[in-house]
């Protein structure tokens, strides 16, 4: 990390605020050694009972990136019965598509796929991008959610296993990221930005929230913070045992959000997010800060690819180079000159904790 993130500190040691930061998520949510073989199994447990009598026992959300394709065998492995869950926002990219296919297969498991209205989706990101706004994959990350709370309830299901983990993702600086529950920044912004109404998106609104979580007691488990979850050795079990293929960084499974995270935010953002990312391998030990900073050294995007993706991006998105160009050059703005109840949603996230200790 540097001074891309305004609000580092460095103590008398050279440590800054986000290893700090990450020490302490890691402390609260990764478990490690026999008492993770326990929370673990009794996880898996619970998930069994859960599902007596019915066809599956459990939702696991799938992209065809590694840590979600991990989370999917893990399941199988240790004999649940998940049915997997995509969402299609329109950027699959062929190499997704072909690994959750594959993975599907191979597991022997059902594939549900929620797919958003194009129009929609298309009106929303380009509200967001009008916006100025710093995450713009919060509307898809939003939808995820929201899609694998509706399926899981539909088929009666109280475990949700996602891929989301501390080992390899780490913590976002403040400043590089939004809430993906603050649904009133994502109406107001589209109120204000958006041309058409958002009649069919997802939204995980707080009285879904409730619904889900509290009544329907719908569980959402990290399930690879109960692991000794190491990103190279997932890989080659995915690759070796269900035919997955390397699509070539993170969260590339989807076209935009490699052009968004290797283009438009370190243009307009001036944020690289390998930082993070390869930070939280350091974090976690499975990779040196010499072997971070020589991929660091690498670009971005080849030449020839970004004029490949950024055609096809705006193509997509039905807009001139001109008008994209005029977006890239709009100033910065914080998601809070907009409406959010990301104060709300903190109280109702302390709420969950009490009430499911």
């Amino acid at each position: 990390m540097d001074s891309t993130d305004p609000e580092i500190i460095l103590d008398e040691r050279g440590i800054c605020n986000n290893c700090k930061d990450y020490e302490r998520v890691a402390s609260q949510k990764i478990i490690k050694g026999e008492s993770a073989n326990i929370k673990f199994n009794e996880i898996i447990k619970e998930i069994e009972k859960s599902g007596n009598g019915m066809s599956y026992d459990c939702v696991v959300g799938v992209s065809g990136g590694v840590d979600s394709s991990y989370v999917a065998y893990l399941a199988k492995k240790n004999g649940l019965r998940p049915l997997a869950v995509h969402l299609d926002n329109g950027w699959d990219t062929k190499i997704a598509t072909k690994n959750i296919n594959s993975i599907v297969k191979k597991l022997g498991i059902d594939l549900e796929t929620y797919v958003i209205n194009w129009e929609e989706f298309k009106d929303l990101q380009l509200a967001y991008l009008r916006a100025s706004v710093v995450d713009i994959e919060a509307i898809t990350d939003h939808a995820i959610k929201a899609a694998l709370f509706k399926i899981a309830s539909k088929h009666g299901l109280k475990h949700i296993l996602s891929g989301v983990n501390i080992a390899t993702e780490g913590v976002l600086p403040r400043l590089w990221r939004h809430n993906k529950n603050d649904y009133k920044n994502i109406i107001d912004i589209h109120k204000r930005f958006g041309k058409m109404p958002l009649s069919t998106f997802p939204f995980l609104k707080l009285n879904d929230r409730i619904n889900y979580h509290l009544i329907k007691g719908i569980k959402y488990v990290e399930i690879l913070n109960y692991v000794d979850y190491k990103k190279e050795e997932a890989k080659k079990i995915i690759i070796d045992d269900l035919g997955w293929e390397d699509y070539g960084g993170k969260h590339k499974e989807s076209m935009f959000t490699a052009f968004f995270q290797s283009y438009i935010l370190p243009r307009k953002f001036n944020i690289d997010k390998r930082k993070v990312h390869l930070s939280a391998l350091i974090m976690a030990g499975q990779i040196t800060r010499e072997d971070a900073l020589k991929e660091m050294q690498k670009p971005l995007y080849d030449d020839e690819k970004l004029k490949q993706d950024k055609e096809y991006v705006l193509r997509k998105f039905e807009i001139s180079e001109e008008e994209f160009e005029k977006i890239m050059n709009l100033p910065a703005k914080s998601h809070y000159d907009y409406k959010s109840n990301e104060k709300l949603l903190k109280i109702l996230s302390k709420i969950y904790s009490i009430c499911t200790k």
